[in-house]
């Protein structure tokens, strides 16, 4: 089981050492998951405990003056650390004090006195500290003087591209879901609790299960065939879904997922679902009324059975 920490002070979390990463981590893609397996191994030979630093909110999120995109929510990050068999996740709270630590008082208090880091693994490119004036260099020199190694991790290619973040992103983004799914090492995936909504989709017809994604960002919107898991279950329930805030009736501020599992009965509220994104049928729009909305909505699903290998003549009248 691992364990969550968030404070840059506090005593020592791995009082026989540490092998860390060090990293945003969004999505945990195939870069990530080789950077844990080797954090892991790593740690194992050497006795001590893997560990991550990670930071929340996301530093490219906290300067940006733009809501900024996100692969992963932070339950999903902490499930997948935990997957990869990390056993400390330092989870450090970015905000006006940690922008301004210095590069050598974040190695210090974070790295050495927090972690008792052995062994310190980073991207080739990786920046630290206020204004990034840490680099790869700076944390091997204080390495060598405090007693830990800095490594850095190559880039994984996947057919000569090498596997980004940033890249995922914008292959999510343009609803190439078939490109993003090897880059991530799985399909994408959203997951969340069902949430109460005002039932209009029932009286439409297509009553729907609703993920609210708060402050999160997702890379994708619009409308799109989905397989849905419920609770630990794989996704393989078909449907449709969509995500954004809901032009024709009830728009909102903050984005929503809605999901219409097809040919399903029963009560979804409070349970956790995992909707793995399929194909992007088209962009949110706004209707002329619910008639209008309706029709739209029929053509959606029969297009959404037919992608998933169902029968599209199935779909409401």
């Amino acid at each position: 089981m691992i364990k969550l920490s968030r404070d840059v002070a506090g005593p020592c979390l791995a009082p026989r050492g540490s092998v860390a990463a060090i990293g945003a981590f969004d999505g945990l893609h195939r870069g990530h998951q080789a950077l844990l397996a080797e954090v892991r191994e790593r740690a194992a030979a050497l006795d001590c405990e893997p560990a991550v630093i990670s930071f929340e909110p996301l530093p490219r999120a906290y300067f940006s003056p733009q809501p900024v995109p996100r692969l992963s929510s932070v339950r999903e990050k902490l499930v997948g650390f935990d997957a990869a068999g990390i056993s400390q996740a330092l989870l450090l709270r970015f905000n006006a004090a940690l922008a301004a630590m210095t590069p050598e008082a974040f190695v210090r208090q974070v790295l050495v006195e927090r972690l008792a880091a052995r062994e310190v693994w980073v991207g080739g490119d990786f920046r630290f500290g206020h204004k990034r004036a840490g680099d790869v260099a700076l944390l091997e020199r204080m390495g060598r003087e405090l007693g830990f190694v800095a490594r850095t991790m190559p880039p994984v290619l996947l057919h000569d591209e090498r596997v980004s973040a940033t890249r995922v992103r914008e292959l999510l983004a343009a609803g190439d879901f078939a490109a993003a799914a090897p880059l991530l090492g799985r399909p994408f995936v959203i997951e969340g609790k069902v949430e109460y909504g005002n039932q209009l989709g029932r009286t439409l017809g297509y009553p729907t299960a609703n993920i609210h994604l708060h402050s999160r960002v997702s890379p994708v919107q619009g409308i799109f065939a989905v397989r849905v898991g419920l609770g630990n279950s794989e996704c393989a329930w078909p449907g449709v879904a969509s995500l954004g805030v809901r032009p024709t009736v009830n728009q909102v501020t903050q984005p929503l997922l809605e999901v219409h599992l097809f040919d399903f009965e029963g009560d979804l509220y409070g349970r956790r679902m995992a909707v793995e994104f399929v194909a992007r049928l088209r962009d949110e729009q706004k209707f002329d009324g619910l008639d209008a909305l309706k029709a739209q909505m029929d053509h959606d699903a029969r297009s959404a059975r037919a992608i998933l290998g169902m029968n599209p003549v199935l779909a409401r009248a």
